[in-house]
Parts: structure tokens; C-alpha cells; sequence
């Protein structure tokens, strides 16, 4: 077998490459947690379920579930745009390696800065030592080292305030039920037994995964 080719169905492909796809499979789990709503849907529906208190219910399968595909249904523009513009023109050999990889990261950089705070952005540019961009075409130049902690900054902060928010409610009803049972004299009976069906029946009556779901996927812009 010849050192810089590697026969693969029978079309030669450079050995680089396949060492090239070998890297990016092993960094698709992290691009997806760095680079899409990801990171914001899971921990808010990690928040979801402490607030509720229903322990592992769901489980964390399934709201790694829910979460793979609401980050695929908000981030299919994106998906969309990074095939028409990359990967279709790389695979009719119409375009080279490296422009296909440009073309792919020009979506990726417009999805979060859209989604970036300025103060974030402008925290990593102090750090790397480089300059605000005073324009959104200057913030297109800008590298990935740059842009994606700024986002990932910005989608944590976001996703503790979605959590705060739905702390407000329960700890309400917390506060409520541990009330009445002090008041009574019910101090033995474990507060949490009590309010957990009035969280579950205030959940379901204001349609909470449909709120919820909608909320976080119009919170992309």
C-alpha cells in the first residue's frame, strides 16, 4: 500500500484526509456543545427538572434526546446553508478542501455572534489582545478563538437566567405547602411529598413543554 494514498471503495483518497475526517469525528461531540443551542437547552431543561424536584424523571437520556433535536430543528438554517455552500460543491470536487472548510465556518460565525453579547465579545477580544470590531464585517473576521468562548459565555448566561425563571414558580409553591404544613403543625411530613403534585398539575395546566420548547427555540435569533 503506497504510503500517500489509501484506496477506500475504489477512489484515492489522500491519507491526510482521512486523518483530517478521523480529527473532526473525534471533535463533532464537542463542536456540538461549543457551536449550537445545545449548551442553552440542556442545562435549561437540567434546571427544569431540579425545579421540579422530580429527581430522574425525565432521565437524562431523554432530555439529551429533546435536546439533540430542538439544536437540529433551530439550527437547521444554518445546516442548510453550510451544505448548499460547502459540502456540495466539496463533494462535485468544485472547491478545495481548505474553502469548503472557510465556507462552512461563515454560517457557524454569523449563528453566534448573532446569539454573542457585545460584552462577552468584547472580554475575549481584551484577552486575545485584539481589537473590537466596531462592524458586523469586522466581527466576521474575527477567529473562531475568539468567537466561540464569547458565545459559549453568552449561551450560559443566558440559559442560568431561562433557569432562574423557572425556579420563580416552584419555589413558590415550595414556600407555600411548608407554610401550611408548619401552620398545621404537620412539621414530620416531608414538604416536597406534598408539592410535588401541585407542581406536576401547575406544569400541565399551562402546557409547560410546549411553553418551554417555544421559548427557547424563538431565543435564537
Amino acid at each position: 500500500m503506497p504510503d500517500s494514498l489509501i484506496n477506500v471503495n475504489g477512489d484515492s483518497v489522500q491519507t491526510l484526509e482521512i486523518l483530517f475526517l478521523t480529527t473532526v469525528i473525534a471533535l463533532l461531540p464537542s463542536m456540538l456543545i461549543m457551536m449550537t443551542s445545545f449548551t442553552r437547552i440542556i442545562i435549561s431543561l437540567s434546571f427544569l427538572r431540579t425545579a421540579m424536584g422530580t429527581q430522574q424523571n425525565p432521565p437524562n437520556m431523554v432530555l439529551i434526546g429533546i435536546a439533540l433535536f430542538l439544536t437540529l430543528f433551530i439550527m437547521n438554517p444554518v445546516l442548510t446553508q453550510i451544505q448548499q455552500t460547502a459540502y456540495e460543491p466539496y463533494t462535485r470536487q468544485e472547491i478545495t478542501q481548505e474553502e469548503a472548510i472557510d465556507r462552512a465556518s461563515v454560517p457557524l460565525k454569523e449563528f453566534m455572534l448573532r446569539n454573542t453579547e457585545s460584552s462577552s465579545l468584547t472580554l475575549f477580544c481584551d484577552l486575545a489582545g485584539v481589537d473590537e470590531p466596531a462592524t458586523d464585517e469586522a466581527a466576521m473576521e474575527l477567529s473562531m478563538r475568539v468567537i466561540i468562548p464569547s458565545y459559549m459565555t453568552s449561551e450560559l448566561k443566558a440559559a442560568f437566567q431561562i433557569g432562574f425563571f423557572l425556579y420563580i414558580p416552584f419555589m413558590l409553591i415550595d414556600i407555600v405547602v411548608s407554610s401550611t404544613l408548619m401552620s398545621m403543625g404537620m412539621i414530620m411530613l416531608p414538604p416536597a411529598m406534598i408539592s410535588m403534585p401541585f407542581k406536576l398539575l401547575l406544569f400541565i395546566t399551562v402546557d409547560g413543554w410546549q411553553l418551554l420548547f417555544s421559548t427557547l427555540a424563538q431565543g435564537f435569533r
